[in-house]
């Protein structure tokens, strides 16, 4: 079953709508995958060049500071040990690699769950084009305040279009991607991601057929049966038929002997029941 996001003109009016694809714009939320995909990415940003000096990297130190003994101070072999000011660094960091490998299966999947998510949320803007002809900030400002996009934006296009590349390059908030190019640490950082139609294609070009479990068509349908399930099976509850038959007897207190007779006459009955001689 294919989705239908509402298309929208760059003056904020609407276009009508589109069909787009369920295994790209109506795959299920993945927070442990999207989770481990953001730590990827983080971590691969990360260069690894940090370095302090121990205590034989340092320069000088070389003599002894004072004597072994008879100064009535500590024993000092170094002026360069890490408790010493000017020393060296004791368990510094170095230089090291941060580097996480991310499959792409799990990369696309959890780009296709946070697009999936924006259009849940309905933070995912789709609009027919976005023909900015003078490149002014003023004007893509205008734009993304008529698309109710005041937050921070990514703004996602078909392919690299210098107009709006130059016209957001004074918005802070604001950032574009080639549709080719998006990716999940950018949709998330982004409240909202306003797409051009053909950039809506070309990501269900790219990425289409890569999911293939359940779909989500309508998230309203979704979470009105998983509440209705959980009211039947809340209602539904098994009782035993054994328990059913039960019947509360009133508690008496009885004495020590009261009680072994009672429990001896059980004991009788139940062996004469079983035929036990």
């Amino acid at each position: 079953m294919a989705v239908k996001l509402e298309v929208k003109d760059i003056k904020g009016g609407s276009s009508g709508e589109i069909e787009v694809r369920d295994d790209v714009f109506g795959v299920p939320e993945k927070s442990a995958l999207v989770h481990q995909v953001v730590v990827g990415h983080l971590a691969n940003r990360r260069q690894g060049t940090v370095k302090t000096k121990t205590r034989s990297e340092v320069s000088g130190g070389g003599a002894k500071p004072r004597p072994q003994k008879h100064s009535g101070r500590s024993r000092q072999g170094s002026t360069r040990s890490p408790i010493w000011v000017g020393g060296g660094r004791a368990f510094g960091p170095g230089p090291r690699n941060y580097r996480k490998r991310t499959p792409k299966k799990m990369r696309r999947l959890a780009i296709l769950s946070v697009l999936s998510d924006k259009v849940r949320q309905g933070t995912l803007v789709v609009v027919d084009n976005l023909d900015i002809q003078d490149s002014k900030t003023k004007s893509m400002r205008s734009v993304l305040e008529a698309l109710d996009a005041t937050g921070s934006a990514l703004v996602v296009t078909s392919g690299r279009n210098d107009n709006v590349v130059r016209a957001s390059g004074n918005l802070q908030k604001v950032k574009t991607l080639p549709a080719n190019v998006i990716n999940t640490l950018d949709l998330i950082n982004n409240s909202s991601v306003v797409m051009t139609v053909d950039a809506v294609r070309k990501v269900e070009e790219t990425w289409g057929g890569v999911y293939k479990g359940e779909r989500v068509s309508d998230p309203s349908e979704e979470i009105s049966s998983s509440a209705s399930s959980e009211l039947i099976e809340d209602t539904n509850v098994d009782v035993p038929s054994e328990d059913m038959g039960k019947v509360e007897h009133p508690v008496t207190d009885l004495s020590d002997e009261e009680l072994l007779k009672s429990l001896v006459e059980e004991i009788d009955v139940e062996d004469s029941g079983s035929g036990v001689k």
